[in-house]
C-alpha cells in the first residue's frame, strides 16, 4: 500500500543496494532514505571502533562558478569566500537580512572562480532561491544545482582513510581535514572532502550518480558497514555537531547557537552584517547548551526545560549516547544556567528528570 505522497520521493542512485542490503527506507526532506540496517546502535558502534559508510546523496550540490564567483559568494556566506585557498574547505552559516540561519553548509573551493556549496536536503530550495536574489546580473555568475546528477558518500571511522587508500591512486593520508582533492578511486574520477558529520576521521566523496553503487559495494566488501540516517544523527549529537531544523533554523542566530566563531560580521557587502553586528553586540538572552541526563529519561527535541516550576527553554536534540553510555542532548536555556555544572529540569512526559550542563562536544575522537 502507497501512504499519500510516498509516490512523489526522490530516491538516489543507492537505493537498489539499500534495499538489498536490508535498509530500513523513510521518508526523510523529500527523499526516500536508509535510517537503518543492522540496528542505529550497532552502525554507530561500527563507525567509532571502525568505519561505516552513509549515503548523504540526499545534501545539496550547489557548484558556482564565473568572473566574480568568490565576491559574489563572499556576499551571502559567514565568512570571507574570496580567501579561501584552492582545495580548502570551510564551515559556515547562511543567514537572511535579520540574522537568522537559512542553512549551514561547507563550501569548497575548486578553483580560481569555482565553488560547490553542500547545503542540507530540506534547505536545498530556500539556499538556491537566497543564492538567486544576490546573484550579479548579466550571466556574470552561474549557479548549478548537480545534485540530480552526482552521489555523495560519507565514509567515516577510525579506518576509514586506511580502507579508502586501497581503493585510490591518491595517497589520501596527504590531505588534511577540511581539504579536498579531484582523485580516482576504484576507476570512477571523485571529489574526495576530509569532511564529515560524525566526529570522526573520514572522507565524504562526491561523484557520478552512477558510479555511486559500484563503490558503494567495493567499500562493504572491505568491511565498511552500511549505516542509516538513524546512526549519524546519533553520532552527530555525541560531536556536539547542530542539526538544522532541530537546533538552528531562521528563528535562531549563530552567536546563541555557538556558532559565532564561523560568522565574520565585518566584512563591506556582507548582507546579514549589519544585524549580525547588532545581534553580537546586544548579548545573548539564551545559549544552546549540551547537558547529560542525571536521572533516567531521554530528552526529545520539543521537551520544556524547568528551573524548578518557571518554563527556561527546550529541548533541541536529544538521543541515547552509545559511545557513552548516557543519555545526552542539546537545548536552549537562559545564560544564567548555562555554565558546565549548571543543573535543571526537563518534563519527559510528565516527569521532572535532573539534568547537568556539561562542556561540547559530548565526544572527541582521540588524534595521533
Amino acid at each position: 500500500m502507497v501512504t499519500p505522497g510516498e509516490e512523489s520521493l526522490k530516491r538516489t542512485s543507492l537505493f537498489d543496494s539499500h534495499v538489498s542490503s536490508g535498509g530500513r527506507m523513510v521518508p526523510f526532506a523529500g527523499w526516500e532514505m536508509p535510517v537503518q540496517y543492522s540496528g542505529i546502535l550497532d552502525e554507530a558502534r561500527a563507525v567509532r571502533s571502525r568505519a561505516g559508510v552513509f549515503d548523504v546523496s540526499h545534501m545539496g550540490r550547489v557548484e558556482t562558478r564565473g568572473r566574480g564567483a568568490g565576491a559574489f559568494l563572499g556576499r551571502v556566506l559567514s565568512f570571507d569566500a574570496p580567501g579561501m585557498r584552492r582545495g580548502r574547505g570551510r564551515y559556515g552559516v547562511i543567514c537572511d537580512r535579520g540574522g537568522g540561519i537559512i542553512d549551514d553548509c561547507i563550501t569548497y573551493r575548486l578553483g580560481a572562480e569555482r565553488f560547490l556549496l553542500v547545503p542540507n536536503a530540506s534547505n536545498l530550495e530556500a539556499v538556491l532561491r537566497w543564492l538567486a536574489r544576490w546573484a550579479p546580473g548579466a550571466g556574470e555568475v552561474q549557479i548549478e544545482d548537480t545534485t540530480p546528477a552526482t552521489a555523495m558518500l560519507a565514509v567515516q571511522g577510525p579506518q576509514a582513510v586506511e580502507i579508502l587508500g586501497e581503493m585510490a591512486v591518491d595517497d589520501l593520508t596527504a590531505i588534511r581535514p577540511f581539504r579536498c582533492v579531484e582523485a580516482e578511486l576504484s576507476g570512477s574520477a571523485a571529489l574526495m572532502a576530509r569532511t564529515g558529520y560524525t566526529g570522526e576521521d573520514g572522507f565524504e566523496l562526491m561523484l557520478t550518480a552512477g558510479a555511486a553503487p559500484e563503490i558503494w559495494e567495493r567499500l562493504v566488501e572491505r568491511g565498511v558497514t552500511p549505516c542509516g540516517l538513524g546512526a549519524r544523527d546519533v553520532l552527530r549529537l555525541e560531536a556536539g555537531l547542530p542539526l538544522h531544523g532541530n537546533d538552528i533554523d531562521l528563528s535562531t542566530n549563530p552567536e546563541e547557537a555557538g556558532l559565532g566563531r564561523f560568522v565574520d560580521p565585518d566584512r563591506e557587502g556582507y548582507v546579514a552584517g549589519e544585524a549580525l553586528r547588532r545581534i553580537r553586540c546586544a548579548g545573548q538572552s539564551r545559549l544552546l547548551v549540551g547537558f547529560f541526563m542525571v536521572g533516567r529519561g531521554i530528552a526529545r527535541h520539543g521537551y520544556a526545560i524547568l528551573d524548578g516550576s518557571e518554563k527556561i527553554g527546550h529541548v533541541t536534540s536529544g538521543s541515547y549516547s552509545p559511545t557513552l553510555d548516557r543519555n545526552i542532548g542539546l537545548g536552549y536555556v537562559p545564560d544564567r544556567v548555562s555554565t558546565p555544572g549548571s543543573r535543571f529540569q526537563i518534563d519527559v512526559r510528565g516527569r521532572m528528570v535532573e539534568a547537568e550542563v556539561t562542556t561540547l562536544p559530548f565526544y572527541s575522537r582521540r588524534r595521533t
